[in-house]
Formats: structure tokens, sequence, C-alpha cells
């Protein structure tokens, strides 16, 4: 299954640092936090929905404990089981489960499922996770895209060597992808790594690239998104086109 009609996910926001409030991984917080002991137990259980239920709980809670379980999950025959383990794994981050979420999101054929390994990726923090969150930028259904580009804005900002690996391919999704909210968290994730950089080629350039999308962009939302990334950088060129085009009216 390839399904790029994931149209409940194509919700535009940006990575948090807890579970994003979408796909059923995510627990209600007007419910009462599950009991740990019990929810350890259950990742154990025979019945598919007991064990669903308790990675579910491990979206809320954070348990060192369950991260073992968890990876093992990673393996489970239900999807469902699978994607609230990847949320799971991105709410109990561990250097042990980035392996793990690197090989199921190249084989994963469920467009939730690797939806959820893209944010926990990206939480993870890990310079292991750069090289797969660009390739599903690249590759992957529009869903999968957009969480891949805001992932690459945290797991990037780690070392210098990895804001320059990820810079080209959010340049070339805020330019090209066909989905706008993919082409806005490109821009949101250049400008989070534009303010880790120095002012080389390499930022110039994504200054460049954001400026273009804000001139040139149909979306409101993007060029909205661009704006505001220029902005939070502070870039002076491009607060210079911002004043011009607000002169003109044009934006």
């Amino acid at each position: 299954m390839h399904n790029d009609d994931l149209s409940l996910l194509e919700t535009q926001g940006k990575l948090s640092s807890s579970a994003p409030k979408i796909d059923s991984a995510v627990i209600s917080s007007e419910i009462p936090p599950p009991e740990p002991e019990q929810m350890l137990t259950l990742l154990s259980h025979p019945e598919a929905s007991q064990r669903m239920l308790a990675a579910r709980a491990f979206c809320e809670l954070q348990d060192s404990r369950a991260i073992p379980h968890l990876i093992n999950l990673l393996e489970d025959i239900c999807p469902l089981v699978r994607v609230s383990t990847a949320y799971a794994l991105g709410r109990n981050t561990s250097p042990q489960a980035v392996q793990p979420l690197i090989d199921l999101l190249a084989t994963d054929w469920n467009g939730y499922v690797r939806k959820g390994i893209v944010w926990a990726l990206g939480n993870s923090k890990d310079v292991r996770a750069v090289p797969p969150l660009i390739h599903a930028l690249k590759t992957d259904i529009s869903a999968v895209r957009l969480w891949a580009a805001s992932g690459l804005a945290q797991s990037a900002i780690l070392e210098y060597e990895t804001i320059i690996a990820a810079i080209p391919p959010l340049i070339e999704g805020l330019r090209r992808d066909k989905v706008a909210a993919v082409r806005s968290n490109c821009a949101w994730a250049i400008g989070q790594l534009c303010r880790e950089l120095p002012n080389n080629v390499i930022y110039a350039t994504a200054i460049d690239a954001l400026i273009e999308a804000l001139v040139e962009d149909e979306d409101l939302g993007v060029k909205e998104d661009a704006k505001s990334a220029i902005l939070k950088v502070g870039d002076p060129r491009g607060l210079r086109t911002i004043e011009d085009l607000e002169f003109e009216g044009l934006i």
C-alpha cells in the first residue's frame, strides 16, 4: 500500500517536543495518566489491542524501562501497534532505538507508521537520523515529507556538517514540492537551521531560497512561513526585502 491520501495528516504544523495531535497514537489530556506498571506489562500482551493500548500510553508516559519493549514492538505484525510504538519512541527517546527506527522506515508499507517514525527520528536529535530523513523528504508520500522536513530542523542542529547536509534538500523541497504544507515546513526548517550557521555561502543560499519563496510562491501560507523564518533569523538582506514588499503592498 502506497497511499498519498493521508488527508487528516496534512495539517501544517511544526515539530515540537511532544507528539503531534494527529493519528490515533496521541492520548487526550482529559484522560487520567495511565499506570506505568500496568502498561509495562501490557506491552507484552498476546492481544494486539492491548499492546496498542500500552504503546499509546507511552506516548504520554516517559519511562526508560519501556524502551526495550517498544523497540521489539517495532516489528509487530499490527500496523496500529507499530504506529503507536513509533510515537512512543519519539517520547521515550534512546540511542538504542535510532537504528531500528531507521530500518523500519526503509521497509514499512504503512504511511502512518512511517510518519510516526520520522517524528521519532527528529526527536532523537541523533546524527544517524539525518540521511534517512533527507531520503524521506525527497521520496516519500506528502504526509511523511511534511514531518521529515520538520525532523531535519531538530536533528541537524547537532553538528555543522549535518546542517550542511540538510540545507540543500530542504531548499529543494521549498522550491519544488507540490504540497504547500511541505513547502511551509521546509521554510520553517531552513529558518531554524540558518540561526545555527555562520554568514557563509550556504547561509546566503538558504536566505536566497526563503526570499524566493516569499516573492514567488503562490501559496499565502508558504509566503508567511518564509517571512517568519527571515524575521526570526534577522538577516539584513531578507529584512530589506520584506520592507520593500510591504511598502509596495505585495505582502
